[in-house]
């Protein structure tokens, strides 16, 4: 990678997140629905420790899954609205490279803290530390694919009336095999095999998607503009 494309994968990244930690109040919605969500399961369920072990890998990343798309609409909306967007697609540096750096920020704000927070959240759920472990791999894995696949939908709507409801249908099928890997290494580990398998292909989907995805959105950018 050359060094313009790391120099714009900087600033574009130094830049997102010096704007989300203004906006704290939005990050604090997605971190609180995540945890109220997360928390209201246990309490509406039977308290065996069996179901509640059960139950806690699915509803764990269905909530992580929510809570990315709750923050999709602010990735490019804001900048695309008040014209920042078009001075970022006719600066010298590669576009790709920027919207790595919007992507990666996204993660940062909004998916890290999803990580950080779930062994906390998933011990309610009577899960042993192994599998709290690979709850915990399994989202640092499959969230920045979240937040990748979610970059393209957020880009093919942009401009367009009804976004939110169109970048739900758009992002939600693509979700769905990271869901079923990232939920189903969990469930392995409880079952007593191995989640190798399950990480590896969340692994793969994410080299994938760091190669492809921001050549994909930096298009859908384009045609957003022209």
């Amino acid at each position: 990678m050359s060094d313009s494309a790391l120099h714009a994968i900087g600033w574009a990244l130094a830049r997102d997140i010096r704007v989300a930690l203004r906006s704290k109040g939005e990050l604090g919605v997605q971190l609180l629905f995540y945890v109220i969500v997360v928390s209201l399961f246990p309490l509406a369920t039977s308290p065996s420790r069996e179901l509640l072990a059960t139950l806690g890998p699915g509803v764990l990343w269905t909530t992580a899954l929510l809570a990315s798309l709750l923050s999709l609409s602010r990735l490019f909306a804001s900048d695309f609205h008040d014209g920042t967007l078009e001075q970022i697609a006719l600066s010298p540096r590669p576009l790709a490279a920027l919207v790595s750096g919007k992507m990666a920020a996204h993660w940062l704000t909004t998916g890290l803290p999803v990580v950080v927070m779930a062994p906390l959240l998933g011990a309610q759920y009577a899960l042993d530390v192994p599998v709290l472990a690979t709850l915990t791999l399994s989202l640092l894995l499959g969230t920045p694919i979240l937040s990748l696949l979610g970059a393209v939908g957020a880009a093919l709507t942009l401009g367009a009336r009804g976004g939110g409801s169109l970048l739900a249908l758009l992002v939600l099928p693509l979700y769905a095999p990271v869901l079923i890997f990232g939920a189903g290494a969990v469930d392995a580990v409880r079952s007593g095999l191995s989640a190798a398998p399950h990480l590896s292909l969340l692994g793969a989907g994410l080299l994938l998607a760091l190669v492809a995805v921001p050549f994909a959105v930096a298009a859908a950018v384009r045609i957003a503009l022209d």
